[in-house]
């Protein structure tokens, strides 16, 4: 196995463009754009918990770093800068060679630079820092969620889980439909570009990683608000699959990285425009209420159970 220099000189350096010192030193050097606020978000990815050990290494790299970006698309962040730090159990250098293919796969398609990291031996641990850039005021948190906002939510959430039912062997998917659902779980989008758009637009907004019901509920308490989802608005449930499996994984699976956002009734016609733009269904699922709580109404507008919470990492695998 080669050493720990070894293996970042050969698969984790890569040219930085956007950084005054890249990897191989104790730090690396960055300069932000004069007159940007930084957004700084740390991910944990543990085998066992949060993926299954078998997993491919190159779909895992680009997932990792996904779910990192993630975060800074729900700040309305541009993605700039990436640290990796990883235990590796196995002397396989082809595996970490996947890894980083798939790793640096997403780093280029938006543009972000890898600028350090760490590695070493032991049980399969991935962390990684990502930081982003955004003006001054911009920032599109939690807690800014206000009685009478629509409430939103981009893409299809529900089919990674969807497909991790399917490769569990826990349901049987048609072969397109199982392509999608796979993809969506593998191969996650950050949604960084809708993100920026909705600066200036939205009043709040969550990446939806722990369940569509689970992460919309965080975003109601720093809010300190409360909304009503209508069935009947959420997106079309995937053809050919159970429809309770796949409400269930609509409402409840992870791995989505989504993003739930309100906004003013006000916007709605800017919030059209950015969907035909990004070539992005945004669907307007329901409202912000002053009361605390969430409640699920059906066509009619009669209060349906909740399910089961999102997902825990400390109840998970």
């Amino acid at each position: 196995m080669p050493s720990e220099f070894e293996l970042i000189d050969r698969h984790f350096a890569r040219p930085t463009p956007g950084a005054v010192l890249g990897p191989g030193d104790d730090c690396a050097l960055l300069q932000p754009t004069p007159g940007m606020q930084l957004a700084a978000t740390t991910d944990m990815l543990v085998a066992g918990v949060h993926f299954l050990p078998e997993t491919d290494p190159e779909r895992l790299g680009w997932k990792t770093l996904a779910v990192n970006l993630s975060d800074l698309a729900a700040m309305g962040a541009q993605a700039r800068w990436v640290l990796l730090a990883g235990a590796f159990p196995e002397d396989d250098e082809d595996w970490i060679a996947a890894f980083a293919k798939g790793f640096f796969a997403l780093a280029q398609l938006h543009g972000v630079d890898v600028v350090g990291g760490d590695t070493t031996r032991g049980p399969l641990n991935l962390c990684v820092t990502a930081l982003g850039e955004l003006p001054p005021g911009q920032a599109i948190t939690r807690s800014g969620a206000r009685a009478e906002d629509d409430l939103w939510v981009s893409g299809t959430p529900g089919l990674a889980s969807l497909g991790l039912a399917h490769a569990q062997h826990k349901t049987q998917l048609a072969d397109d439909l199982a392509t999608t659902c796979l993809e969506a779980l593998r191969r996650p989008q950050p949604r960084l570009a809708l993100g920026r758009s909705l600066r200036r637009v939205a009043s709040a907004a969550i990446d939806v990683s722990d369940g569509l019901l689970g992460d919309i509920g965080h975003l109601l308490e720093r809010s300190k608000v409360g909304a009503e989802i209508r069935m009947d608005h959420l997106p079309p449930l995937p053809q050919g699959a159970d429809p309770e499996l796949a409400r269930a994984c609509q409402l409840g699976g992870g791995d989505d990285y989504e993003l739930a956002f309100t906004a003013p009734a006000s916007q709605r016609p800017t919030l059209a425009a950015v969907a035909a733009v990004l070539k992005l269904p945004l669907w307007r699922i329901g409202r912000i209420t002053p009361a605390p709580g969430l409640r699920l109404l059906d066509e009619q507008g009669q209060e349906l159970p909740l399910p089961a919470k999102g997902f825990d990492h400390f109840h998970a695998a």
